[in-house]
C-alpha cells in the first residue's frame, strides 16, 4: 500500500472517531437541555424552584400526568402504614383520586393503582415531603391551615376506614396516627 492510501485511511478513521464524539458531544447536550427543560416545566407546575426538590422528583418521573397522583402520596402512606391495604382504603384513596380529577385509565390514575399493590418508594415518600415542605413556606398562615385541615382529615378518614376492632375503639392505629402527625408537622406554622 501506498503512503497515500495509508493517508486516506489515517484521515477516515480520524473523521470517523471525530464524528462519533461529536455525536456524544451532541447526545449529550441535547439531554441537558431536555433535562432543563423538564426542570422548567416542573417548577412551574408544582411552584417549587429548589433545583433539589426539582431533580427528585423528575427522578420519580413526576409530570404533568402523574403530579396529581403524587399529591396523594401522604394518603398512600396512610394506607399502608399497617403494611396492607384493605378494599376501604383502597376506596377511600380512589374517592380522594377522583376529586382531585384523576380520570380511570389515566397515567396518574395507573401509577395509583400499583402503588396500591406496593407501598410507595421511600425516596416518594421524602421528595412529597420536600416539597410540601417548600410550598408551605409560600402559604399564608390560613392557606397553610386550610390545606393541612383538608389533608389530615381525608387522612383520617383513610385511617378510620377499616381501623378497630369491629368497628369499636380507637379505629387509627398508631402507626397511621405517626404519619397523620408528620402531614400535620409539614405543615406547621
Amino acid at each position: 500500500m501506498s503512503d497515500d492510501a495509508f493517508q486516506k485511511r489515517r484521515q477516515a478513521f480520524e473523521e470517523e472517531f471525530f464524528n462519533k464524539e461529536n455525536q456524544k458531544l451532541k447526545d449529550k447536550l441535547r439531554a441537558e437541555l431536555n433535562k432543563q427543560h423538564t426542570r422548567e416545566e416542573l417548577a412551574e407546575l408544582t411552584g417549587v424552584e429548589d433545583t433539589l426538590v426539582l431533580d427528585a422528583l423528575m427522578a420519580l418521573n413526576v409530570d404533568k400526568g402523574t403530579f396529581a397522583a403524587f399529591a396523594l402520596i401522604p394518603l398512600l402512606e396512610v394506607a399502608w402504614a399497617d403494611g396492607k391495604v384493605d378494599d376501604k382504603e383502597r376506596a377511600g384513596i380512589m374517592a380522594a383520586a377522583a376529586d382531585q380529577g384523576i380520570a380511570p385509565g389515566s397515567v396518574a390514575h395507573t401509577m395509583l393503582q400499583e402503588v396500591l399493590v406496593r407501598p410507595p418508594r421511600a425516596d416518594a415518600l421524602k421528595a412529597w415531603y420536600a416539597w410540601v415542605g417548600t410550598m408551605s413556606r409560600k402559604l399564608s398562615v390560613s392557606e397553610r391551615k386550610q390545606v393541612r385541615e383538608a389533608l389530615v382529615t381525608r387522612a383520617r378518614a383513610i385511617a378510620e376506614a377499616s381501623g378497630g376492632f369491629l368497628g369499636l375503639g380507637n379505629k387509627i392505629s398508631p402507626k397511621e396516627q405517626r404519619v397523620i402527625d408528620a402531614i400535620e408537622k409539614v405543615f406547621a406554622d
